[in-house]
This record gives C-alpha cells, sequence and structure tokens, in this order.
C-alpha cells in the first residue's frame, strides 16, 4: 500500500475558488434575499472534515426591522465541476430539505437551514446556508487516533461515551415512522428489486463516472463481484440513512454530539448501511495507524460494541455486518480513486502505473475478499 508518511499527512486542496470574489456573490445574494442591505465578514474556508462540498464559514449582518441582526452561518457549496467533484451530482436542495426534515421529526441534532439557493447563477453552482454550531470534532488530518487529538486523550470513560452517544444518532434518525413516503426523495434512481440492490446500483454507477478515461480499478471491481457474491439473504425494512455515518462529521460538546453533518450521501435502505459505516470508518482509521505504527484506539468503536449498543436501544438485531462493511470498504476505495484522481489534478501526485495504488485501503480490502481481514480482528 503506497502512502505517504504520517509526517507528510496535511490539508489537501478541495477548491479552486477564489475567496474575495466568493465573498462579493454572497453578499449580494444575501442582500437580494433579504432585500435589504447586508455585509459579510471573516469569511473563510473551513479546515473541517470532508473532501466533498465545500464548506465556508462566514458572519453576517443586516437590518432587521430597524434594528441590527448579525448571524454566524456556514454555506455548504456544491464543488465547481472542475475540481474534479467526488461525486456525479450535487443535489443541495435535496440535503437541506433532508436536514430539515430530521430537524423537525426527531432529536437529533441538525443545524437549522437558512436559506437554500438552487439558482446556479448566484456561485455558478446550488448552495444552501445554514446557522454554525459550536463544538469539537473529531480529525480526520492528522486522524484522530494516530494520539495526538482530544479524543485519542479523553479518558476511556468519555471515549466510551462519544462512541455510545454516536451510536444513539443513528438510532433516533432510524426511528422516522412511515420513511418511504415522508423520505421518498431519497430514493436511488437505479434500477433495482429492493432498496438495497438499488443502493449497490448507485453506488456501481458513481464508480462509472470514476472510471471515465481509463482509470479502472481491478480491485474495485473484484469487490462489486464479491459483493454479488455474498449477497445477504434477507434485508431488513428500509429506513432514513445518513449515509456517511461517521464521528468526522459529527461536532460534540461534552462528549455528546451537537451537530451531525454532511447528508450529501443520505438515502433510504437497510439499518445496517449506516451501522456499519460507523463501525468501518473507524476500522479504517486503525488501519492506517497500524501501517504508520501509531497507537491507534483499539477499543474504540469495536464493531461488535456499536451493534450490541444499536440492539439495546432499539431491540433489533443487526445481520450481515461483515457483508455491509465489506461494501463500505467497497465505497471508501471509490472516495480514495476520486481524491487521488483530484490530487492528481492538482499536482499533489503524480499518476500511478497501477491505479490501484491510489487506493489508501487497498490492503486490507484485498484481505476482506481473501476473507481473512475480519476473522483476524475477533
Amino acid at each position: 500500500m503506497t502512502q505517504p508518511s504520517a509526517s507528510e499527512q496535511r490539508e489537501v486542496v478541495r477548491s479552486s475558488r477564489d475567496p474575495e470574489d466568493l465573498k462579493r456573490r454572497l453578499e449580494s445574494w444575501l442582500g437580494s434575499r433579504l432585500d435589504t442591505s447586508a455585509g459579510i465578514s471573516d469569511l473563510q474556508a473551513t479546515s473541517a472534515n470532508g473532501m466533498s462540498s465545500e464548506t465556508i464559514l462566514f458572519s453576517a449582518s443586516w437590518e432587521d426591522r430597524g434594528a441590527k441582526r448579525s448571524e454566524t452561518l456556514v454555506a455548504r457549496i456544491a464543488p465547481d465541476p472542475h475540481d474534479v467533484p467526488v461525486f456525479p451530482s450535487y443535489d443541495m436542495e435535496r440535503q437541506a430539505r433532508a436536514i430539515r426534515l430530521v430537524g423537525e421529526l426527531t432529536s437529533v441534532p441538525v443545524p437549522k437551514v437558512w436559506w437554500s439557493e438552487a439558482d446556479p447563477s448566484v456561485l455558478d453552482v446550488p448552495f444552501f446556508v445554514m446557522e454554525r454550531i459550536e463544538g469539537e470534532v473529531p480529525p480526520d488530518v492528522m486522524p484522530y487516533n494516530f494520539g495526538d487529538s482530544w479524543l485519542f486523550a479523553a479518558a476511556a470513560s468519555d471515549q466510551r461515551r462519544l462512541q455510545d452517544s454516536s451510536v444513539a444518532v443513528l438510532a433516533k434518525l432510524h426511528a422516522i415512522e412511515r420513511p418511504t413516503e415522508t423520505f421518498e426523495f431519497l430514493e436511488c434512481d437505479e434500477p433495482g428489486d429492493t432498496h438495497l440492490r438499488r443502493h449497490v446500483a448507485h453506488t456501481r454507477a458513481w464508480y462509472e463516472y470514476c472510471a471515465t478515461g481509463g482509470d479502472r480499478s481491478p480491485l474495485i471491481e473484484r469487490a462489486f463481484a464479491w459483493i454479488e457474491s455474498n449477497w445477504p439473504s434477507t434485508e431488513s425494512d428500509p429506513v432514513v440513512i445518513w449515509g456517511d455515518s461517521r464521528i468526522g462529521n459529527m461536532m460534540f460538546r461534552d462528549f455528546e454530539p451537537v451537530a451531525v453533518l454532511d447528508w450529501e450521501m443520505a438515502a433510504l435502505g437497510p439499518r445496517e448501511l449506516d451501522v456499519a459505516w460507523m463501525a468501518f470508518a473507524h476500522r479504517a482509521f486503525e488501519d492506517l495507524a497500524g501501517f504508520f505504527e501509531m497507537p491507534g484506539m483499539p477499543d474504540f468503536m469495536r464493531p461488535d460494541d456499536v451493534a450490541a449498543t444499536y440492539e439495546s436501544l432499539t431491540g433489533y438485531a443487526l445481520r450481515d455486518l461483515t457483508f455491509y462493511m465489506t461494501y463500505c470498504a467497497l465505497q471508501w476505495a471509490i472516495v480514495f480513486l476520486r481524491t487521488g484522481q483530484r490530487a492528481i489534478h492538482f499536482g499533489e501526485e503524480e499518476k500511478p502505473g497501477d491505479i490501484d495504488e491510489l487506493l489508501r485501503n487497498r490492503e486490507p480490502l484485498e484481505r476482506m475478499l481473501a476473507g481473512t481481514y475480519w476473522e483476524a480482528l475477533r
């Protein structure tokens, strides 16, 4: 597995947008939206986790019924098509709608969505604006389990509190009644006779988009074949799926979630998709920690612990979790393929002769397909 050294891990280039131009256009848009003069200050791109939509922090002020009003806000902006976006398309209104509904129907802590703008003429792409919430985020760079983060330094009891409260977010989300009616707009468009079939077909279409131009990954295609050969015999009823359900997409205070963010992968499907993603996301960081000979957090977010907590909260016994976590590894491989292509685009890497060298989880995924990965953890 080809990796930069741990000391070379750094922030990656996410956008080519000009901050001053962005500030000017946002300010003009906000004034038009509010039908009053508006000012924007302290605009900055966040160093928050995530490699997809662009996150911009700013302060806004305007006149409201004769009084001056100020708010600290966050804009989630679809990526510039020239910046090698991770996904084929970005429906920002869909994301905003999902966040609003989750906030209305559950106690899952999501930010208030102020506005959603579908007109691409404003910033060249759609975006939405939400409230800014203060809290701590388990970092991706350097990964929180590498030994230098607030979560790594926390007491074991606090780490467990964060783990259990994160799993509780999924339990609350999955308890939404009549999800296929209320969240019909989250259905995958690809063909398939079950929600899982459509979800995997959607993932396959995503891979085909990333492979355009000849960047076909033999390992990813082997993983798709493994998925077909090991398909679960039963599939649980569909629920609302957060999609990118990992602690790096949450903000915490006192080890409790105060904001659940990044809903661009939201969908309808088996609840195992979310639970597996949460457990696997930590597992992927543990693999990286092992590669770099970092201490890691081997007792944190263990799949069996996560599953047991989820069952205690919901009464539902998860099935085929190994299948779903391997499917997560396949999706992460696609992300690594695309972010590798982005790094090449921005001149941060040279294109390798073997495209699978871009897959940061190559070696673990190969062991999963060989049937030796999960057994070694037991």
